[in-house]
Protein backbone atom coordinates (compact mmCIF):
# COMPACT_ATOMS: atom_id res chain seq x y z
CA UNK A 1 0.00 0.00 0.00
CA UNK A 2 2.82 2.41 0.94
CA UNK A 3 4.60 1.57 -2.34
CA UNK A 4 1.46 2.38 -4.32
CA UNK A 5 1.20 5.81 -2.62
CA UNK A 6 4.83 6.52 -3.41
CA UNK A 7 4.28 5.78 -7.11
CA UNK A 8 1.26 8.07 -7.37
CA UNK A 9 3.15 11.43 -7.49
CA UNK A 10 5.54 9.98 -10.08
CA UNK A 11 2.64 8.90 -12.30
CA UNK A 12 0.99 12.30 -11.91
CA UNK A 13 4.23 13.99 -13.02
CA UNK A 14 4.42 11.65 -16.03
CA UNK A 15 0.82 12.46 -16.99
CA UNK A 16 1.42 16.20 -16.64
CA UNK A 17 4.56 15.97 -18.80
CA UNK A 18 2.70 13.95 -21.42
CA UNK A 19 -0.19 16.44 -21.43
CA UNK A 20 2.29 19.31 -21.84
CA UNK A 21 3.96 17.57 -24.78
CA UNK A 22 0.58 16.93 -26.44
CA UNK A 23 -0.42 20.55 -25.91
CA UNK A 24 2.80 21.77 -27.55
CA UNK A 25 2.36 19.37 -30.50
CA UNK A 26 -1.13 20.80 -31.08
CA UNK A 27 0.21 24.36 -31.06
CA UNK A 28 3.06 23.40 -33.40
CA UNK A 29 0.57 21.77 -35.80
CA UNK A 30 -1.60 24.90 -35.84
CA UNK A 31 1.43 27.08 -36.66
CA UNK A 32 2.59 24.62 -39.34
CA UNK A 33 -0.84 24.66 -41.02
CA UNK A 34 -0.76 28.47 -41.02
CA UNK A 35 2.61 28.42 -42.80
CA UNK A 36 1.38 25.86 -45.37
CA UNK A 37 -0.98 28.18 -47.28
CA UNK A 38 -4.01 27.53 -45.08
CA UNK A 39 -6.28 30.40 -44.09
CA UNK A 40 -7.24 30.65 -40.41
CA UNK A 41 -10.94 30.46 -41.16
CA UNK A 42 -10.45 27.36 -43.33
CA UNK A 43 -8.60 25.30 -40.73
CA UNK A 44 -10.80 23.20 -38.47
CA UNK A 45 -10.08 21.72 -35.05
CA UNK A 46 -10.47 18.31 -36.71
CA UNK A 47 -7.70 19.17 -39.19
CA UNK A 48 -5.43 20.36 -36.38
CA UNK A 49 -6.13 17.12 -34.50
CA UNK A 50 -5.37 15.01 -37.58
CA UNK A 51 -2.12 16.90 -38.22
CA UNK A 52 -1.11 16.40 -34.59
CA UNK A 53 -2.11 12.72 -34.58
CA UNK A 54 -4.56 13.03 -31.68
CA UNK A 55 -8.31 12.76 -31.28
CA UNK A 56 -10.49 15.84 -31.85
CA UNK A 57 -11.63 15.63 -28.22
CA UNK A 58 -8.01 15.94 -27.07
CA UNK A 59 -7.70 19.28 -28.88
CA UNK A 60 -11.01 20.44 -27.42
CA UNK A 61 -9.96 19.34 -23.91
CA UNK A 62 -6.74 21.35 -24.14
CA UNK A 63 -7.96 24.52 -25.84
CA UNK A 64 -11.75 24.47 -26.22
CA UNK A 65 -11.87 26.39 -29.50
CA UNK A 66 -9.70 27.55 -32.36
CA UNK A 67 -9.56 30.96 -30.67
CA UNK A 68 -8.18 29.19 -27.58
CA UNK A 69 -5.39 27.75 -29.71
CA UNK A 70 -4.65 31.19 -31.19
CA UNK A 71 -4.47 32.73 -27.70
CA UNK A 72 -2.08 29.99 -26.56
CA UNK A 73 0.11 30.49 -29.64
CA UNK A 74 0.41 34.18 -28.71
CA UNK A 75 1.40 33.31 -25.14
CA UNK A 76 4.40 31.20 -26.14
CA UNK A 77 7.75 32.44 -27.46
CA UNK A 78 8.03 32.74 -31.23
CA UNK A 79 10.08 29.82 -32.61
CA UNK A 80 13.65 31.08 -33.28
CA UNK A 81 13.53 29.93 -36.90
CA UNK A 82 10.59 32.30 -37.52
CA UNK A 83 12.28 35.35 -35.97
CA UNK A 84 15.91 35.21 -37.08
CA UNK A 85 15.82 39.00 -37.39
CA UNK A 86 16.16 39.39 -33.62
CA UNK A 87 19.82 38.40 -34.02
CA UNK A 88 20.47 41.52 -36.13
CA UNK A 89 23.31 43.71 -34.90
CA UNK A 90 22.42 47.40 -34.43
CA UNK A 91 23.25 49.49 -37.52
CA UNK A 92 24.21 46.49 -39.67
CA UNK A 93 21.69 47.43 -42.35
CA UNK A 94 22.65 44.74 -44.88
CA UNK A 95 22.74 41.99 -42.24
CA UNK A 96 19.45 43.08 -40.67
CA UNK A 97 17.63 43.24 -44.01
CA UNK A 98 19.04 39.82 -44.94
CA UNK A 99 17.63 38.27 -41.75
CA UNK A 100 14.33 40.12 -42.23
CA UNK A 101 13.91 38.82 -45.78
CA UNK A 102 14.69 35.28 -44.60
CA UNK A 103 11.87 35.59 -42.05
CA UNK A 104 9.48 36.93 -44.69
CA UNK A 105 10.40 34.12 -47.09
CA UNK A 106 9.33 31.65 -44.41
CA UNK A 107 6.25 33.37 -42.99
CA UNK A 108 5.45 36.45 -45.10
CA UNK A 109 2.66 34.84 -47.13
CA UNK A 110 1.11 33.51 -43.93
CA UNK A 111 1.25 36.96 -42.30
CA UNK A 112 -0.39 38.48 -45.36
CA UNK A 113 -3.25 35.95 -45.11
CA UNK A 114 -3.74 36.94 -41.46
CA UNK A 115 -3.79 40.62 -42.42
CA UNK A 116 -6.49 39.95 -45.02
CA UNK A 117 -8.72 38.50 -42.29
CA UNK A 118 -8.24 41.28 -39.75
CA UNK A 119 -11.45 43.17 -40.53
CA UNK A 120 -13.58 39.99 -40.65
CA UNK A 121 -12.28 37.94 -37.73
CA UNK A 122 -11.73 39.73 -34.43
CA UNK A 123 -9.77 36.80 -32.98
CA UNK A 124 -6.80 37.47 -35.28
CA UNK A 125 -6.40 41.12 -34.24
CA UNK A 126 -4.32 40.49 -31.08
CA UNK A 127 -1.81 38.49 -33.14
CA UNK A 128 -1.49 41.29 -35.69
CA UNK A 129 -1.30 44.01 -33.04
CA UNK A 130 1.50 42.05 -31.35
CA UNK A 131 3.28 41.71 -34.70
CA UNK A 132 3.08 45.44 -35.43
CA UNK A 133 4.36 46.33 -31.98
CA UNK A 134 7.23 43.84 -32.21
CA UNK A 135 8.21 45.02 -35.69
CA UNK A 136 8.30 48.67 -34.63
CA UNK A 137 10.41 47.80 -31.58
CA UNK A 138 12.76 45.75 -33.77
CA UNK A 139 13.21 48.66 -36.20
CA UNK A 140 13.96 51.02 -33.33
CA UNK A 141 16.58 48.64 -31.85
CA UNK A 142 18.12 47.73 -35.20
CA UNK A 143 18.57 51.10 -36.90
CA UNK A 144 19.52 53.56 -34.11
CA UNK A 145 21.94 55.56 -36.27
CA UNK A 146 19.31 56.04 -38.98
CA UNK A 147 17.00 57.49 -36.34
CA UNK A 148 19.68 59.60 -34.68
CA UNK A 149 20.80 61.08 -38.00
CA UNK A 150 17.75 63.35 -38.11
CA UNK A 151 16.57 66.10 -35.74
CA UNK A 152 14.92 64.83 -32.55
CA UNK A 153 11.53 66.30 -33.51
CA UNK A 154 11.56 64.31 -36.78
CA UNK A 155 12.49 60.92 -35.30
CA UNK A 156 8.92 59.71 -34.93
CA UNK A 157 8.32 60.29 -38.63
CA UNK A 158 11.65 58.68 -39.54
CA UNK A 159 10.70 55.64 -37.44
CA UNK A 160 7.36 55.43 -39.29
CA UNK A 161 9.21 55.50 -42.62
CA UNK A 162 11.63 52.75 -41.51
CA UNK A 163 8.70 50.61 -40.37
CA UNK A 164 7.07 51.07 -43.79
CA UNK A 165 10.32 50.34 -45.65
CA UNK A 166 10.78 47.03 -43.80
CA UNK A 167 7.14 45.97 -43.46
CA UNK A 168 5.82 42.64 -44.73
CA UNK A 169 3.57 44.55 -47.14
CA UNK A 170 6.64 46.14 -48.75
CA UNK A 171 8.15 42.66 -49.10
CA UNK A 172 4.89 41.40 -50.66
CA UNK A 173 4.71 44.31 -53.10
CA UNK A 174 8.25 43.67 -54.32
CA UNK A 175 8.47 39.89 -54.05
CA UNK A 176 4.97 38.75 -54.94
CA UNK A 177 3.29 41.59 -56.84
CA UNK A 178 6.37 42.74 -58.80
CA UNK A 179 7.87 39.24 -58.96
CA UNK A 180 11.37 40.29 -57.91
CA UNK A 181 13.85 37.64 -56.81
CA UNK A 182 14.71 37.29 -53.13
CA UNK A 183 18.09 38.97 -53.76
CA UNK A 184 16.54 41.92 -55.63
CA UNK A 185 13.87 42.32 -52.96
CA UNK A 186 16.57 42.43 -50.30
CA UNK A 187 18.54 45.01 -52.30
CA UNK A 188 15.46 47.23 -52.78
CA UNK A 189 14.55 47.19 -49.08
CA UNK A 190 18.17 47.81 -48.11
CA UNK A 191 18.23 50.81 -50.43
CA UNK A 192 15.05 52.17 -48.84
CA UNK A 193 16.60 51.94 -45.38
CA UNK A 194 19.89 53.46 -46.53
CA UNK A 195 18.06 56.33 -48.22
CA UNK A 196 16.65 57.27 -44.81
CA UNK A 197 20.15 57.41 -43.32
CA UNK A 198 21.02 61.05 -43.99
Amino acid sequence: MEESKAKRPYRMKQRAASAGETRQRILDAAVRLSLENYWYDEVSLRQIAATTGVALQTVVNHFGTKEGILTAVLEQPVPPEMMTRIAAEPDDIAGAVDLLINDYELAGDSVFRWLALEERIAAVRPLLEWGRKEHRAWVQRTFPSVLESCPADARGRRLDLLVCATDVLTWKLLRRDRGLSQAKTKKAIQELVEALHQ
